[in-house]
């Protein structure tokens, strides 16, 4: 398990940034917590020093960077006087409404600027590319039990973006489904991991917490697996 470790995170105003950048400040290692607009966004609250979204929180060094700036994202990962390099980063990227050519643009301009600098790219991307459970020949995507018509496009863009990270074979990359569910909640410290199936919990449901999320985002950063995709369901019990 690798440990110190500084850790870039894109997105890191959003619901799942945010919360990986939690989880891995509070493990001790650097966070680079990057966004298009870090100050104005979260200017951050004296009261709530706790707040990754805190500019002044302990680990945590916001940054300002737009996500097809292949220049300021190379600036961001390579380290400059207030900050060292990054060991690895995570993309958390979302668009509302979904916007499939950013997403897919952006995810193509980290993943060049990490293969360059030899730095691991974690993708925390949709469930829509996932096999069905019990049905391998039908994708999450296609699959109204999973997917309602009016998110499609949403799925649509996941999977665009996943075959963009697949084409890359110069990126040292893992990309992550969540489950069909993915919602804030509470930081248990269970789950299930998965590959390329959507899983579901004893409950029948396909569901994890965004700060359980952000806990298996942490531990595949710590203790890189072997698969390029991978997914996780919430457990009942702890993960071994």
């Amino acid at each position: 398990m690798k440990t110190g470790m500084t850790i870039a995170v894109l997105g890191a105003t959003g619901m799942v940034g945010s919360r990986v950048a939690d989880e891995a400040a509070a493990r001790g290692h650097q966070v680079l917590a990057l966004s298009r607009k870090p100050e104005r966004e979260n200017p951050g609250d004296p009261r709530n020093p706790g707040d990754p979204r805190n500019p002044g929180k302990p680990n945590v060094t916001p940054i300002a960077v737009d996500a097809n700036d292949s220049h300021a994202v190379r600036e961001a990962l390579a380290g400059s006087a207030s900050h060292g390099p990054a060991d690895a980063v995570v993309l958390a990227l979302r668009t509302v409404p979904v916007d499939e050519e950013f997403l897919v643009g952006a995810t193509r301009t980290v993943l060049d600027v990490a293969a360059r600098l030899g730095v691991r790219v974690l993708v925390v991307g949709g469930a829509g590319a996932l096999r069905s459970p019990g049905d391998r020949d039908l994708l999450v995507a296609d699959n109204p039990a999973y997917v309602p018509a009016d998110i499609r496009a949403v799925a649509a863009a996941g999977i665009a973006q996943l075959r963009a990270c697949q084409s890359h074979t110069d990126a040292d990359c893992v990309y992550l489904s969540p489950p069909a569910l993915l919602e804030p909640g509470e930081r248990t410290g269970r789950y299930r991991l998965g590959t390329d199936t959507l899983l579901t919990g004893a409950d029948g449901l396909s569901r994890i917490s965004a700060e359980d999320l952000a806990v298996a985002v942490v531990d595949e950063i710590e203790t890189p697996g072997t698969d390029p995709l991978i997914t996780v369901v919430h457990a009942e019990h702890p993960s071994t």
